[in-house]
């Protein structure tokens, strides 16, 4: 957490010609640790293994030669739930593959759940917090549709207390959500420590960001994605159907919600012009869609008329530019994301 970085930033300031002083080693502070049986232990007693198990539903599990190797499979094996794991071997190239569980990282899950007419794909990123999902149809399920369909499960279905938070660049789906089951809505600036800090202050049964970092009161106020998969297991044993399903129900009950990001290189100079053009208010509209409000929490959202939003965010280490959109329609999505893009290389 940011206090936590400060401690650390005060003592590294006070370290002469800042170099860390020897010290004498103390080899009784040293105890061994094997945390894996502990762990296991702790997340199986969060869901209905039977629920689970009487589904019949099989799994591929993808922990992307990352951290997560082993645990899912193991969890599921021992409870009698049919799965296989595929990338689960130790590769500090993780395979040649960029370890994080989205497209087109994760096309090897989804084509080992069609290839074994598998029921879904569960992914973890290499450090094993952030979750990604295919659905039995090949279809990649994205982290805003986890999180929104974990909502769903643990506040509707479980009904289970505790408010609701988000990272301000989540869909406004977890809006819809916490107004119908009269929860209240945390909103912060992007990063998970925000949700840390607010789940270690208040009761918040669940809160997740747009890179499928989700944590949940039932373990940690952390990131979890073999947490988070077995939740999204037994929801789809819950209701019997599959993710692609579920999605579809959320989307009738609560209107399509369709979300797209692009991140494009610019100039420190490009990256400052297009936070203070869309902060500034100077324009009415993008490409013919009216803007009638912003928002600018962390970056600058911009809501175009009812039917969704656009938001610009700078990145704080590279000259990028990160652009977020969500519309009532997939097509329009990339319009705006194209809209966006095109005007600010016009700036």
């Amino acid at each position: 957490m940011p206090s936590i970085v400060a401690q650390i930033e005060q003592e590294l300031a006070q370290l002469t010609n800042g170099r860390v002083p020897e010290l004498p080693p103390r080899k009784e502070l040293i105890q061994a640790l094997e945390p894996q049986a502990p762990y296991l232990d702790t997340v199986e007693k969060l869901i209905d293994w039977a629920r689970v198990r009487d589904s019949k539903f099989r799994f591929v599990i993808d922990p992307m030669h990352g951290a997560a190797a082993g645990l899912l499979a193991t969890l599921f094996r021992r409870n009698g739930v049919a799965c296989e794991e595929i990338r689960g071997t130790r590769d500090a190239n993780f395979g040649g593959v960029h370890p994080e569980p989205i497209e087109p990282h994760i096309r090897a899950l989804g084509q080992a759940v069609i290839d074994g007419k598998f029921d879904a794909g569960l992914a973890a990123d290499g450090d094993g917090d952030r979750i990604g999902a295919i659905d039995r149809d090949g279809t990649f399920v994205n982290p805003h549709q986890i999180f929104a369909l974990l909502v769903w499960h643990l506040v509707g279905t479980r009904k289970l207390q505790g408010d609701i938070a988000k990272t301000f660049s989540v869909t406004k789906l977890i809006d819809a959500l916490a107004k119908k089951f009269g929860r209240t809505l945390h909103e912060v600036p992007i990063g998970f420590k925000y949700i840390c800090e607010l789940m270690l202050e208040q009761n918040i049964l669940i809160g997740g960001e747009e890179s499928g970092g989700i944590g949940t009161s039932l373990y940690l106020p952390e990131r979890d994605a073999t947490v988070s998969a077995l939740l999204l297991a037994e929801l789809i044993a819950w209701h019997g159907k599959s993710l692609g399903e579920l999605i579809g129900a959320l989307h009738k009950e609560f209107g399509e919600h369709h979300y797209g990001r692009v991140d494009i290189n610019v100039s420190k100079t490009q990256k400052e012009k297009a936070i203070a053009h869309f902060s500034s208010g100077k324009f009415e509209q993008l490409d013919g869609w009216p803007i009638t409000r912003r928002e600018a929490m962390d970056g600058v959202k911009v809501y175009l008329g009812d039917f969704g939003w656009v938001m610009v965010r700078a990145s704080g280490t590279e000259n990028l530019l990160r652009i977020y959109s969500e519309t009532s329609n997939q097509d329009t999505t990339q319009k705006v994301l194209r809209a966006t893009v095109d005007r600010i290389h016009q700036l």
